[in-house]
């Protein structure tokens, strides 16, 4: 077939497919136009998820005649007055945004600009353009996109549901209020979501708390760092304040949203001694720079961007993090107390309203530590095993301690210590396995692990993909204090283990550190995984649940605790301990 020249009204729909993608590009694209316009309130409304309707009206200083004619046109633009790539301070600068909108819906722009005696309307339909309209629109610009991807039905079916389109289009709008404090941000939809963010001014925390709650802003850390004129500032969730995804991660370059890997990367990192795998800490990470360093060319949606010495990026964010956690993460979050008051609240509500001789069972918060008040009669049944503490006379200024002195051992797991101001909950074997692990680590860096050899060699049988993974990683095995040999094909010997595990069961922990790498299908990339190994060998060695405790080992192991980084929470990221206010505990009992 002849070649030929596609249709111009062709040529710019298919140009729109990667700007637009979905309602939500079309959003994120007029509101970054409204911010750049100079906006202190944007209200968003959308109907059908955006596929009916889009309206973005902000009080910016708007457009006239002839700036409103060409911003239909593609690559017209007031964002790069001097051409200069690599110097970009506007959230837009491709000129892509109206006319990419204008190829896939019916696009209507009213505008007036500032000081003007009147404004301006224009109608695109199916990518043609109307005439100028005067229009007495009092101050900035309203737009409205309707019949999204009605010309390219094939694109709708591509689009999720209403519900899901309409949840894509409230991140958006949420990723950019984080960014901008100083703006109000209102958002409506036939759906029902609804919300209305005042402008801050410069109290970023305030807008922060306002998008992502108050419950975040108290469970989270305070990030302020920089590097080589980079900044890095925000908040980072504590490791016990987690989600199973990383969408609550929100990150800023220069007041821009992105999703990049070497952020996500770098978060990983940060929390990997902290988290496991599966779990994914709740952050808004903001980083200034000089714009030259860093390239937001590299996609047309504007989420990606490519820094001239990614390595110091990655080093600040981590070490950021990592040294905010070390300091502040033997705090745990207060979910898990409120969830316990919670439960309790509502067992106690039960009792009160149940008829005589109900089978009460108090909720269980999910939250809650496995075993933990399972029935109101639970913790005080006279035959439950516990190991009490009261009878032994607390060393001086323990009970003023940060977690107090301990009292009584419940259900052999649990320990119970009295503060100033309330009680603390403890497992005991979550606490003990980020003790030994921390202490397992700072061996490691300063002496490297000490070892013990056995008097006895063991061998341990693996299969072939568990020795694979095994065999290449011998060597920096040996230098974490378990020394293994080869024993012929599908074995190998254990001839030393880590001096600070004491008496463990090798065997088994040769077999669970296989597993884990096998899992991570890199033997080679061991170096990186080291922290896991430790953190192995750390849960073989920990004070198991069921074991009674002492009165005097229990409190050690609430000092320990005290002067441990991360002992907030597990290797696991599940909270070491819940803390209980005398005032939430009164209100159990209708004191308050």
């Amino acid at each position: 077939m002849p070649i030929r020249r596609l249709d111009p009204i062709l040529v710019d729909r298919i140009a729109a497919g990667e700007v637009v993608e979905r309602p939500s590009s079309a959003v994120k694209e007029l509101i970054e136009n409204a911010l750049d316009a100079g906006a202190s309130r944007i209200d968003v409304a959308i109907e059908e998820g955006g596929k009916k309707l889009i309206r973005v009206i902000d009080d910016g200083c708007g457009m006239d005649a002839h700036d409103l004619a060409l911003a239909v046109e593609r690559h017209a633009t007031s964002k790069i007055p001097d051409g200069d790539l690599t110097n970009i301070a506007t959230l837009g600068f491709r000129g892509e945004a109206l006319p990419s909108i204008a190829a896939v819906a019916d696009l209507s722009i009213e505008t007036r600009a500032s000081g003007a005696p009147h404004g301006f309307s224009i109608l695109v339909e199916a990518g043609e353009k109307r005439g100028l309209v005067a229009s007495a629109w009092p101050r900035g610009t309203r737009i409205e996109a309707r019949a999204l991807f009605a010309a390219t039905p094939a694109r709708l079916k591509f689009l999720k549901t209403e519900r899901a389109e309409t949840a894509a289009v409230v991140d958006v709008v949420k990723r950019l209020a984080l960014a901008h404090p100083e703006v109000r941000f209102a958002f409506g939809a036939d759906s029902g979501a609804l919300f209305d963010y005042a402008a801050c001014g410069c109290d970023r925390a305030r807008r922060i708390a306002q998008v992502l709650g108050e419950e975040f802003r108290a469970n989270a850390i305070e990030i302020d760092a920089a590097r080589e004129g980079v900044k890095l500032s925000g908040l980072a969730s504590l490791p016990t304040f987690n989600r199973g995804n990383a969408q609550m991660q929100y990150v800023y370059v220069n007041g821009r949203p992105v999703r990049d890997k070497l952020f996500a990367g770098a978060i990983r990192a940060a929390y990997l001694d902290f988290l496991s795998s599966d779990r994914h800490p709740v952050v808004a990470l903001f980083v200034d720079c000089d714009p030259r360093i860093v390239d937001v060319n590299v996609h047309p949606a504007k989420a990606e961007v490519r820094f001239a010495d990614p390595g110091l990026i990655r080093g600040l964010v981590v070490g950021a993090l990592k040294q905010a956690l070390d300091e502040k993460s033997h705090r745990s979050a207060d979910t898990s107390a409120r969830a316990a008051i919670e439960a309790l609240m509502r067992g106690n509500s039960a009792r009160h309203h149940a008829p005589p001789q109900a089978n009460w069972e108090v909720a269980r918060s999910p939250y809650a530590p496995s075993g933990f008040a399972e029935s109101p009669q639970a913790a005080f049944d006279a035959g439950a095993p516990m190991a009490d503490a009261s009878a032994h006379e607390a060393p001086a200024g323990e009970s003023d301690a940060p977690l107090g002195a301990a009292r009584a051992q419940l259900h052999e797991t649990y320990i119970i210590a009295q503060t100033q101001d309330g009680l603390v909950i403890v497992d005991q074997h979550a606490a003990h396995e980020r003790i030994v692990y921390e202490k397992l680590k700072r061996q490691r860096e300063e002496t490297g692990v000490a070892r013990q050899m056995l008097l006895i060699p063991i061998v341990v049988d693996l299969d072939a993909s568990r020795m694979e993974a095994l065999a290449p990683a011998l060597d920096e095995l040996g230098a974490l204090g378990l020394v293994l040999e080869p024993f012929g094909p599908g074995a190998v010997l254990i001839r030393e283990s880590p001096a600070i595990l004491g008496e463990i069961d090798c065997k088994r922990l040769v077999e669970d550190i296989a597993d884990l790498l096998a899992e991570a299908g890199d033997a080679r990339g061991l170096s990186r995984k080291l922290d896991h190994v430790l953190a192995t060998c750390a849960c073989h060695h920990s004070v198991r649940a069921g074991r009674r405790l002492s009165a005097a080992e229990m409190n050690a192991l609430l000092r320990e605790m005290e002067t441990t980084p991360g002992a907030g929470q597990c290797n696991h990221g599940r909270p070491t301990y819940v803390e209980l206010k005398l005032a939430d505990i009164e209100k159990l009992f209708g004191r308050r």
